[in-house]
């Protein structure tokens, strides 16, 4: 293989923390993840390491802490202290040390780095990624524009909720309520994240029970809804629900990322043009310490190369963790192509204690509604019923999008003023 073609490379940024200098241990991350080990090695040339080497290219410290993040046993056998310097390094990486494979890309930008001894935090920040390389992986098969055709909705914000209660319903029973949903006005409808496969509703009842559903509300109304049912299962199981989901009419299906892992979206994306609909649940394993795990920007770019088409964000003063410029960067970060001349943009799916009222923070913060805005309890415990939260979100964001107050707006809007009304400031 010619040294030309290893001139093509990717960034990692990570922020580190350290006993030791920054500069070196970000040596040791770059030598760890591509042509080194602790020592050097029989066969590892000089020409091999100007070939190969990743290539520390940045290293800006800031003030350093006087305890560690981490507990390390490396550092406390050879008994270094501190005080823990904390520092940002990027690392270039030749694509071709990787290629086209993305679980191999995800263990070298990560992998063992978290690990190593001479740290006591390590947190991936970011991915930029050349052309070329992003290229090489599939494109979202829908994206925004596509789910939009597939809803029907040309403008504004998609519409949505979750089948509740989460478990537990028979199959004619979810379809009941997928009814009754369509019914309020919904543009999009998901299973819950731990609905797959149960034995009191298997996707083989429940599928063709919903899309039956589902059909009959286009036959009256003409508007087709979208509904993300939940695949998640191993990889010949997921390709035989989609399968089924496609024969039925349906247009998405939902996977767990995290615990189906790379390979099986990857494979799924390759076996369906169904909107993939990526549902991050567990991602705050991997993002809630500051100095350990994967922010959000690198996490999306390589879930994004594995072809999925919405990535959730949760939501905007929502009941989770996250702050809510987090929220709101990793919303950003969807609609950010991952390479120039690329469209691949995916559509943020918010969700968790969202309602009217975090209509208008949403909007202030990112200026744009090019996303999915999903709401559970903000839509069926609305006093006056699911169509009447449908209204009230619906109102709301007409009214940010006019530039105008939601209280002066619900004025002459019922469903917006019960909604500010019953909920107040509260999560919903």
């Amino acid at each position: 293989m010619s040294i030309q073609t290893f001139s093509e490379r990717f960034d990692a940024s990570y922020l580190i923390e350290t006993p030791l200098d920054p500069a070196r241990v970000a040596e040791v991350m770059a030598g760890e993840q591509s042509s080194g080990t602790f020592t050097r090695v029989a066969g590892e040339t000089d020409e091999l390491r100007a070939r190969t080497r990743a290539l520390v290219t940045r290293v800006d410290e800031f003030e350093s802490v006087g305890e560690p993040s981490l507990p390390n046993a490396w550092l406390a056998r050879k008994r270094v202290d501190g005080p823990w310097r904390r520092a940002r390094v990027t690392i270039s990486f030749p694509t071709a040390n990787v290629g086209a494979n993305l679980p191999t890309l995800a263990s070298v930008v990560a992998g063992n780095l978290f690990d190593l001894g001479e740290v006591t935090g390590l947190r991936l920040e970011s991915l930029a990624l050349p052309a070329g390389y992003r290229a090489r992986f599939p494109l979202p098969r829908q994206g925004i524009a596509g789910t939009r055709a597939l809803t029907g909705v040309a403008s504004g914000p998609l519409v949505g909720s979750i089948i509740k209660p989460n478990v537990g319903l028979s199959a004619e029973e979810t379809a009941t309520l997928v009814a009754d949903l369509c019914a309020s006005g919904l543009d999009f409808i998901k299973d819950d994240e731990i609905s797959a496969n149960p034995d009191h509703a298997p996707l083989v009842q429940r599928v063709p029970a919903v899309m039956a559903a589902v059909r009959r509300h286009a036959d009256r109304t003409g508007k087709q809804v979208m509904v993300a049912f939940n695949i998640t299962d191993e990889t010949d199981a997921m390709r035989r629900h989609a399968d089924l989901v496609a024969r039925e009419g349906g247009t998405c299906v939902m996977a767990s990322l995290n615990w189906c892992g790379f390979s099986a979206v990857e494979t799924l994306r390759r076996s369906t043009d169904l909107a993939l609909h990526g549902h991050r649940n567990g991602y705050g394993a991997f993002s809630r310490h500051p100095l350990l795990g994967i922010s959000f920007q690198a996490y999306q770019v390589l879930w994004r190369l594995a072809g999925v088409d919405h990535m959730h964000v949760h939501g905007v003063q929502g009941k989770f963790a996250q702050e809510d410029e987090e929220v709101v960067a990793s919303a950003k970060d969807c609609v950010t192509p991952l390479a120039p001349g690329i469209d691949d943009r995916v559509l943020p799916a918010f969700s968790s204690g969202q309602w009217a009222g975090t209509a208008q923070p949403t909007w202030d913060a990112i200026g744009h509604d090019d996303l999915l805005f999903m709401a559970g309890g903000g839509i069926l415990a609305h006093p006056g019923g699911a169509k009447a939260g449908v209204a009230s979100i619906r109102q709301a964001w007409a009214a940010v999008a006019a530039g105008v107050p939601l209280d002066e707006a619900a004025r002459t809007h019922a469903e917006l003023g019960q909604a500010l009304a019953f909920f107040g400031g509260k999560a919903a």
